[in-house]
């Protein structure tokens, strides 16, 4: 079996490295010293240069002025965006777009995609639902009234929302059905109420009342909202995965200089097995990552497996929620003292990958979910 990446995917990750080698994890004050958010927008300039390296138009169709890939090559862009903290809605705007690419009306696309490639509309995506722990498309209903849909509830934790110019919202018939709605921010019952995530950026609540969505902005596809959601959980697991290399290098540069009894920290048995064990972490990390990613592209394709690729995700989610925990803390253990200095970055590496923690959930919830789908689809 061949495992190497594509050319072309291998070409998204050259050009990502390019864009993002000057960007400095350091660049906004630090969370924990900000009582609000770090800033009041999303790195703007650092969104120009994705869009004119055409990687926000990467997993595009043609027609739409993108490059036709798919999520592997997306989940290696963010892997890199990781690394560097990268302060944009990557993840939350191409998946809106792939949901919309995929599902949705042709008017819709037209109207969406070719700016959302140049990066001159901004897309996200609300996935958290009222509290965090309950189905998003549950804390939203849709019903309709005419040629419109009408929407009513609440979303927490929508990332960039006060800078995204439309929201992706799942929502409810009433009849088990779940849509995802595409909103203007500015729509008419539309309020956002400030909130700031463990990693200083801000995020907001989103109240909906009697918010009227047209017909053609509303994608009532079965699949579109659960491969929406499988493709941002996906994503975030990339994140975590580069923001753990990102962490194991500046360790081992640290430990390799930091001397005791005049010898580099990193020549002592203890550091080097701890090192060692988070290495492993990362591995497994990487290896279900490029699984869940795999299967959702293969499950669109028409290739099965198994289980559904839902399980393959729930994979990915337990190494990425608990491994990601475990390479920070490691790292803040062998950097001592030196882990906590706000002038030092690892810090904000600490606070991003607790954010990402809880944007994943708990890995005991995700091996419930896994054990729930093989109780259901007995191997045979």
């Amino acid at each position: 079996m061949d495992f190497t990446f594509t050319e072309e995917q291998q070409a998204a990750v050259e050009a990502a490295r390019a864009v993002f080698a000057d960007v400095a994890p350091d660049g906004v004050p630090s969370p924990a010293l900000t009582p609000g958010a770090v800033a009041d927008d999303f790195d703007r300039p650092l969104w120009a240069r994705l869009a004119g390296s055409d990687l926000l138009s990467l997993v595009l169709a043609e027609e739409h002025g993108g490059a036709g890939l798919d999520a592997i090559a997306l989940c290696l862009v963010l892997r890199e965006a990781g690394r560097v903290l990268a302060r944009v809605p990557l993840l939350e705007h191409c998946a809106a777009a792939m949901a919309v690419q995929a599902h949705g009306s042709r008017e819709l696309a037209d109207a969406l995609l070719p700016a959302a490639g140049r990066g001159t509309l901004v897309l996200t995506a609300a996935a958290h639902g009222r509290s965090g722990h309950d189905p998003a498309e549950l804390a939203v209903t849709a019903r309709r009234e005419g040629a419109d849909w009408i929407l009513d509830g609440t979303q927490t934790a929508v990332p960039w929302a006060q800078s995204a110019d439309w929201i992706a919202v799942p929502a409810h018939t009433g009849e088990g059905d779940a849509v995802l709605a595409l909103v203007p921010r500015t729509a008419e019952g539309l309020a956002l109420a400030e909130q700031v995530s463990t990693s200083g950026e801000r995020l907001a609540e989103l109240a909906l009342d009697g918010v009227r969505v047209d017909a053609a902005h509303l994608i009532d596809a079965p699949e579109a909202w659960e491969r929406l959601r499988r493709l941002l959980a996906t994503g975030t697991c990339a994140l975590a995965l580069g923001l753990g290399e990102g962490v194991l290098t500046m360790t081992s540069q640290y430990t390799g200089k930091r001397e005791q009894f005049g010898f580099p920290v990193a020549t002592f048995q203890a550091v080097a097995v701890q090192a060692a064990d988070r290495y492993i972490d990362l591995r497994a990390m990487e290896v279900t990552l490029w699984q869940a990613a795999w299967r959702l592209d293969a499950s669109t394709g028409g290739a099965g497996g198994p289980l559904p690729s839902s399980g393959d995700v729930a994979v990915a989610k337990i190494w990425a929620s608990e491994g990601v925990r475990r390479v920070v803390q490691t790292a803040q253990h062998l950097h001592g003292g030196f882990g906590a200095d706000t002038d030092y970055p690892l810090h904000r590496y600490h606070a991003w990958a607790k954010q990402l923690e809880l944007q994943l959930g708990p890995a005991a919830a995700h091996e419930e979910a896994l054990g729930d789908l093989l109780a259901a689809h007995p191997l045979g």
